[in-house]
């Protein structure tokens, strides 16, 4: 199939739509590593699609099990009925979960779950009995969706300033990228003393009026920001020590991206919830889930049996032909080992990514597990134009990244191997050599 000849109806999200439409990028099919172009050029995915299709694309196991949930149950409603699928999937995410983590609230994307975890964290503290507990904490740099409050406790500002006041009572930390950290390989020394910018942020309001903290175990859609040795364990002590509940949005970092199934994992943290979505179900489907602590949980399970215990979900929350996905999903990774290959595969990817250093306008590289970023000094005047270049560039060489600001963001599929890794940072170095 061909591009459509009227492009107009569509709004494009996160799209310089003119830009786009005067010249439209179109994939028209994809298989394993790779897209296919409307003109019928094959393009690398060095992004996962948007950090969503680990396992790779055209997965049998997937599209085998969505298939056959559409002719077997193609919908049940979430609200009082159930469908066997999707408590399977619950049970398997448990399995995966840190220790501690033993419960599953299914949404339709990740900007979803985290309005559902932010949400269960001020009900928690009421139904506790502390309902002053509301003010909510993120970060400065901090992506977590794009619904009221998700860029209320996210911290990227184009993403905020168009939309007037947000939600009250938010705070920020800082983010964590620091000078000192440059070209770090890996997980940088630098920083864990700003986890107790949190102890004066407290200090202030005070931890009786805090319910949560969010934070990305990495920070992904803003550039890739690792967090510093010992930070994460230091923002679990303090929110731990304050009764304040510790929300890590997992959204790009769950299933493999770092090389274990979550941040949480790779870390060594466990926080008391986590929000998915992206590789949970391949991107095949719309689905996204919190995974929340027993403690919080059991909370809500009090008074008549009969009463409903949480007013929120989603017509689609848990939606079959998604629990199927997911579920298929799931075994994809086990059974093709994609978390040990990504783990296996990170040290060469560390030493390619790293081989950049010293092309023209390079001024940061960072990486962790099957992810990498490439920061670009930003044209005078013009912030955003180098990357984008850089962006436009790789596609017609057949290889496709991400940009966020001034810099280049990678997150492949993690059935790629060392000759995928070869070819993609062959045809980045031509890029970046070539850049203006």
């Amino acid at each position: 199939m061909g591009a459509p000849n009227d492009l107009n109806a569509f709004w494009m999200p996160f799209t310089a739509n003119r830009q786009f439409k005067k010249n439209p990028r179109m994939f028209v099919a994809a298989d394993g590593m790779y897209y296919t172009t409307a003109d019928g050029r094959k393009v690398l995915d060095g992004t996962a699609g948007l950090w969503c299709c680990n396992a790779g694309h055209n997965q049998p196991r997937i599209t085998e099990a969505v298939s056959k949930q559409l002719t077997e149950l193609d919908y049940a409603p979430a609200f009082q009925m159930g469908h066997p699928k999707a408590f399977e999937l619950a049970n398997r995410l448990v399995d995966m979960a840190p220790d501690g983590i033993d419960h599953v609230f299914y949404t339709n994307s990740g900007s979803e779950a985290v309005e559902t975890a932010l949400k269960i964290a001020i009900a928690y503290h009421r139904a506790k009995g502390e309902g002053t507990r509301t003010r909510l904490i993120g970060r400065e740099r901090g992506y977590h969706g794009v619904n009221f409050g998700g860029i209320s406790v996210g911290g990227i500002g184009p993403n905020r300033k168009a939309f007037g006041n947000l939600l009250a009572g938010v705070d920020h930390m800082p983010h964590t990228h620091i000078p000192e950290n440059v070209f770090t390989r890996g997980q940088p020394e630098h920083g864990a003393y700003l986890a107790d910018e949190l102890e004066r942020i407290v200090a202030l309001g005070d931890a009786s009026n805090i319910a949560a903290v969010i934070v990305e175990p990495m920070a992904g859609s803003t550039g890739v920001l690792l967090p510093p040795k010992g930070y994460l364990d230091r923002l679990r002590a303090i929110t731990k020590k304050h009764g304040i509940l510790l929300i890590f949005d997992e959204v790009i970092t769950g299933f493999g991206r770092l090389g274990s199934a979550f941040g949480a994992t790779h870390y060594g943290v466990t926080p008391d919830m986590m929000t998915t979505a992206k590789g949970l179900t391949n991107g095949v489907i719309p689905m996204g889930a919190v995974l929340a602590s027993a403690e919080i949980h059991d909370a809500f399970m009090q008074g008549d049996e009969g009463m409903i215990e949480l007013f929120h979900g989603y017509t689609y929350s848990g939606n079959p032909v998604a629990s199927a996905a997911g579920l298929a999903t799931l075994s994809t990774y086990q059974e093709d080992g994609l978390f040990e290959n990504a783990r296996d595969l990170a040290p060469y990817w560390e030493d390619a990514i790293h081989a950049l250093k010293g092309l023209p306008h390079v001024i940061d590289i960072r990486n962790e597990g099957l992810i990498g970023a490439v920061e670009l000094a930003p044209m005078s005047g013009k912030p955003t134009k180098r990357a984008f270049q850089a962006f436009l560039d790789a596609y017609d060489d057949g290889l496709l990244i991400r940009t966020t600001g001034d810099i280049i963001a990678l997150s492949p599929p993690l059935i790629m191997d060392k000759g995928h890794i070869d070819e993609l940072f062959g045809k980045l170095t031509d890029v970046l050599k070539n850049l203006d």
